[in-house]
């Protein structure tokens, strides 16, 4: 089944509930960077992350929103960019990291993102200036991090759970997580009944291993309150980058730089650091760019 992803309110409008299954699309970021386990949850976790807050804050066809994650442990930066329409794509700086199991037997996130750092979110909603929110790592965990950013960058009570389960031999079982968000209204006794039921909440990934669907899991986080699901959309890795934006990159590049490529490499490659695809340009392709660099400064 389709990766998937439902937005919620609760019976009486005090919350919206986002609840995501990422699995193949975190399988499938893991796949194309060749990712080890403590960096396939760093990454898996914030590509989650990341598909959520886009459910929540975009609306229109072109609006992107981009998380960038620069903690001091050994995965280093994260970038993902998501949008409205349940596509994202992102990678890691340094895919090849693995760690000892931690304290209670899971994946060493935190150990992993680093405890100190800076989580910025960017979300460009086409009013000419992109908006970006800056909060400082509190865990690594990445849920409490996402958190404490609607919190303090967006003054949103929210809880937010992130979760990746990943297998032996590296590849991704299962990904997923939830965004609960209080509404202005929610009841300070509503608001402390679900701070208690998330705190007891399986891991996502243990119920959809159990085979939740994003609704059950949804319902399960809002325990006893009753919730109206309101959207379903499917969500996927996807890139946007093709070789004709990479030309239009070189062929901006200095003279000598591309009559080097042509000269010394007969060639060059392009490779897109979001999903890996490469794009190979030959001589005469380069060539047509200099020839054209050209014509323009003789113009």
């Amino acid at each position: 089944m389709a990766d998937q992803l439902i937005t919620a309110v609760s019976k009486d409008g005090a919350f919206r509930v986002f609840a995501v299954d990422a699995s193949e699309t975190v399988a499938e970021a893991q796949r194309r960077h060749d990712t080890w386990s403590a960096a396939s949850a760093a990454l898996g976790r914030t590509l989650v992350a990341t598909l959520l807050l886009s459910a929540a804050g975009l609306k229109s066809q072109d609006d992107l929103l981009t998380v960038r994650l620069k903690g001091d442990g050994p995965v280093g930066a994260i970038v993902a960019d998501g949008t409205s329409q349940g596509t994202v794509r992102g990678y890691v700086e340094h895919p090849h990291v693995s760690l000892p199991l931690n304290v209670v037997g899971k994946i060493d996130v935190g150990r992993a993102v680093g405890h100190r750092g800076l989580l910025a979110v960017t979300k460009d909603l086409g009013l000419g200036k992109p908006f970006t929110g800056q909060v400082p790592v509190v865990s690594g965990e990445l849920g409490e991090d996402f958190t404490y950013y609607l919190a303090q960058s967006e003054q949103i009570p929210a809880a937010v759970g992130l979760s990746v389960f990943v297998n032996a031999d590296n590849s991704v079982q299962v990904a997923g997580g939830f965004m609960i968000q209080a509404l202005p209204g929610a009841a300070d006794a509503e608001l402390a009944q679900v701070e208690t039921t998330v705190k007891t909440l399986p891991l996502t990934s243990e119920m959809l291993r159990q085979g939740f669907t994003p609704t059950q899991i949804a319902a399960r986080a809002l325990g006893d309150i009753p919730l109206t699901v309101v959207d379903t959309k499917p969500v996927a890795f996807a890139c946007p980058c093709s070789k004709a934006h990479f030309g239009e990159i070189m062929a901006t590049l200095a003279r000598k730089d591309l009559q080097a490529m042509i000269t010394e490499d007969h060639g060059a490659e392009a490779v897109c650091k979001f999903c890996e695809t490469r794009y190979q340009f030959s001589a005469a392709e380069l060539t047509a760019m200099l020839n054209a660099k050209d014509e323009k400064n003789d113009n």
